[in-house]
C-alpha cells in the first residue's frame, strides 16, 4: 500500500511538472525548489544547491529528481554577479532549472532601453545609478557578456502558473495577472511592450509595476519611513495576501518601521484589493527582505527573500505538490 501512494505521488508530480516548458523529455523530476532573491551571491547559490542534493556536472548544476526554480533577482548587491548569472542562466538552459524576471532585470532591460526622442526608459539617475553600479563594475571589460545577458532578461516571464502552484516576483494580483495574459506571450515582454510598461498611468505600467514590485499604499500626509536602501518613502509595500478589512498602515505593512502610523486604512483605498484566500494554489515570491529565521505567511503563501544581500539567509522550498505548505520544507544556507 505505502509503494502504490508512493508511486501515485510520483505520477501526480511528473504530471505537474510534465506542464513546465522546455524541460527535456529524458528527465524526470519528482519534485520543485523554489529558490529566493540571490543578489550576485553566487557562493550562497552553490552552498545551498549542494545542502538540497544538487551537484555540478561540466557548467551546469543539476537534481538527479528535482526542478529548481528561481523567483527573481539575480543582480545588483552582490560580490559575484556574472557568476550567479551564469549559474542560472546555465541551469535553466539545460533544462535543470525554471526561472521568472524579477524587478532589477527589468529595471536592468530599462536603464539600457534608448526611448523614442532620448534618454532611457531607466532615467541614469544617481539613485538608479546606485542601484545598478555593482552588476556594471563586475561587467566591466566584458560589455558583450552584459548586453548578452540582459536579451537573456527577455526570455524570463514576470509570472508563472499551473493549476497546482504559482510563480511571481513580488505580488500576484488577480486582475493584473488576466491583464498580463491577454497582453502577453505567457508572461514574456518584447521591447514594445517594455516601451508600454515604462508608460506611467497607463494599465500596462501598473500591472508590471505591481507583478514585479508588490502592491502600495500612499502614507496619510506628514508620514514617511526610509527603505533598506536608505531612501525616503511615502507609500508602504503592504501585505497583498492578507484580509484588508480593519487593518492600518502598520499592520497592512510587509516590512515594519517605527515611523508608520498605527491608524486604520480607510476602505475606500483597498476597494480593489482581493486577498490571496486559501483555496488558491500555493504561491511562491521574493521581493521583501524579510529577517530572521525563514516561516510562510499562510499554508499557501511563502516568501523566499530572507535579504542574503544584508547579512540574510539564502531560502529555499523543497515542494513536493502539496496543497499546504509546511515551514519543515524550507531550507537555507
Amino acid at each position: 500500500m505505502v509503494l502504490f501512494e508512493l508511486h501515485a505521488k510520483s505520477l501526480y508530480l511528473f504530471s505537474i511538472i510534465n506542464k513546465l516548458s522546455n524541460i527535456p523529455d529524458h528527465m524526470n523530476y519528482n519534485g520543485i525548489d523554489f529558490i529566493g532573491d540571490i543578489h550576485g551571491h553566487a557562493d550562497e547559490l552553490e552552498g545551498l544547491l549542494k545542502k538540497m542534493g544538487y551537484s555540478r556536472d561540466r557548467h551546469t548544476w543539476e537534481h538527479p529528481n528535482r526542478l529548481a526554480f528561481f523567483v527573481g533577482d539575480f543582480i545588483d548587491r552582490g560580490p559575484k554577479i556574472p557568476e550567479a548569472l551564469t549559474i542560472i542562466r546555465n541551469m535553466v538552459e539545460n533544462g535543470s532549472a525554471k526561472a521568472v524576471m524579477g524587478n532589477h532585470e527589468y529595471n536592468a532591460i530599462c536603464f539600457n532601453r534608448i526611448k523614442k526622442g532620448g534618454g532611457y526608459l531607466r532615467e541614469h539617475s544617481i539613485k538608479n545609478l546606485n542601484q545598478h553600479i555593482k552588476t556594471i563594475q563586475q561587467f566591466h571589460g566584458k560589455g558583450d557578456e552584459y548586453r548578452d545577458f540582459i536579451r537573456w532578461f527577455y526570455s524570463l516571464p514576470v509570472f508563472f502558473e499551473t493549476d497546482d502552484f504559482r510563480v511571481v516576483h513580488a505580488s500576484w494580483d488577480h486582475e493584473y495577472i488576466s491583464f498580463l495574459k491577454n497582453q502577453t506571450n505567457n508572461g514574456l515582454l518584447d521591447d514594445e511592450l517594455v516601451d508600454r510598461s515604462s508608460q506611467k498611468g497607463t494599465p500596462f505600467y501598473g500591472a508590471i509595476d505591481t507583478i514585479l514590485k508588490g502592491k502600495e499604499l500612499s502614507l496619510p500626509d506628514g508620514y514617511t519611513f526610509k527603505d533598506e536602501d536608505g531612501h525616503e518613502r511615502d507609500a508602504v509595500r503592504m501585505k497583498w495576501w492578507e484580509n484588508p478589512t480593519n487593518q492600518t498602515f502598520k499592520s497592512i505593512a510587509v516590512i515594519k518601521s517605527r515611523n508608520l502610523p498605527d491608524i486604520p486604512v480607510k476602505n475606500d483605498e483597498l476597494s480593489n484589493h482581493r486577498m490571496y484566500d486559501s483555496n488558491q494554489p500555493p504561491i511562491f515570491f521574493g521581493h521583501y527582505w524579510l529577517n530572521g529565521n525563514p516561516n510562510l505567511y499562510k499554508e499557501n503563501v511563502c516568501c523566499l527573500d530572507y535579504s542574503v544581500a544584508n547579512n540574510g539567509k539564502l531560502v529555499a522550498y523543497r515542494f513536493d505538490g502539496e496543497a499546504k505548505l509546511s515551514d519543515k520544507k524550507l531550507v537555507y544556507v
